[in-house]
């Protein structure tokens, strides 16, 4: 009796109820998703969880990307999961926009009455800012112009608990990259190059304003369940070659339209000879074959990346969950490429 009458002291002088005390407990060892939102952790318990009942109801091996979409499923005990056929019901970790989509966007979620995002949501401006004469004028000029736009998503952006990157803090992509994406993220993001962040092992697709404010608003998020194109990397890039040639190889066997429905998968021993920001160029480009998106298995590069962006414990909470950040051995893929680094030579692509 006198230890619990000190627990409730200690709980009444910090303000706290049990319920609070018992969250700000379960949270300790946790890791934050970023130093920018500090109470939100990453999702790996939760994502391990899903696919262990997700596999058992398959009786199957899962590709990465399988077990990342998956992970995220709203009722993973329920779902009907088809590839290429049924429409999942995902939770994604993060939201991301650019500002010429994120006015319509923030307007419809306001218009929702909620008073806060569901989950943590930025807005970047870059895409307002026309390249003319050079960066300073560009700049200036586009603050200018844009100003009662930039005022509008800053004060929302405020009110409703959206990060906000003011014009000239840098690309969107660049950005999600340095201090956003992790491996397992399942992220959407308006733009088509929200693909980018697969670089460091997340699901990063591009959408329309509507689905974001969706997720905002905590409304589970549809997508027609993917099929899933594996390349398999051998060998190693060397001399003039470099990782945009790998994705124009891609390119040249997949077509503009190749993709189309699917989420092109990367995995092999040639992965371990690409750097993080070279399998970020990878996963940008696959929006040019028409892919969902596009991902690599967490892997050393990654952790080297992880590490020199200020994110370390994010790397080896990732390393705990290697297996979940991997394909299983045995996984099965729509389509199989295969490239093996050795013989692949610098491509130039265009004008046609």
């Amino acid at each position: 009796m006198m230890m619990l009458g000190k627990y409730n002291f200690a709980l009444q002088s910090a303000g706290l109820t049990k319920r609070q005390l018992h969250t700000s407990l379960l949270a300790l060892g946790n890791v934050a998703m970023s130093k920018f939102e500090p109470n939100k952790y990453l999702p790996y318990e939760k994502l391990d969880k899903n696919v262990q009942i997700v596999k058992k109801r398959l009786n199957r091996p899962l590709t990465l990307s399988e077990k990342i979409l998956y992970g995220h499923l709203d009722q993973p005990e329920t779902q009907e999961i088809k590839r290429g056929t049924s429409y999942l019901r995902l939770r994604p970790d993060r939201v991301a926009m650019q500002d010429a989509t994120a006015q319509m966007a923030m307007l419809q979620f306001i218009s929702s009455g909620l008073p806060k995002v569901a989950v943590p949501s930025t807005i970047h401006c870059d895409h307002l800012i026309e390249a003319q004469v050079g960066g300073a004028k560009d700049l200036s000029r586009a603050k200018d112009i844009n100003k009662e736009v930039y005022n509008f998503l800053a004060t929302a952006g405020a009110k409703y608990g959206v990060g906000f990157w003011k014009p000239g803090s840098g690309i969107i992509h660049q950005i999600l990259l340095e201090n956003y994406a992790f491996p397992g993220l399942l992220l959407i993001g308006t733009d088509s190059h929200t693909p980018n962040g697969g670089g460091l092992g997340g699901l990063c697709i591009g959408v329309g304003g509507a689905d974001a404010v969706d997720v905002m608003a905590d409304i589970p998020w549809e997508l027609k369940c993917p099929k899933v194109i594996g390349v398999k990397l051998t060998g190693k890039l060397s001399g003039w070659t470099s990782s945009k040639d790998v994705i124009l190889k891609v390119a040249d066997i997949l077509t503009v339209k190749g993709g189309t429905g699917a989420i092109v998968e990367y995995f092999g021993s040639g992965v371990d000879s690409l750097s993080a920001t070279g399998m970020g160029t990878i996963c940008n480009m696959g929006a040019e074959v028409g892919a969902t998106t596009s991902v690599f298995p967490f892997n050393n590069s990654m952790k080297k990346y992880l590490d020199a962006t200020g994110r370390s414990e994010i790397a080896s909470e990732a390393a705990k969950y290697q297996s979940l950040l991997t394909a299983d051995k045995g996984a099965e893929y729509d389509q199989l490429i295969e490239i093996n680094l050795d013989e692949l030579v610098p491509h130039v692509n265009g004008p046609f």
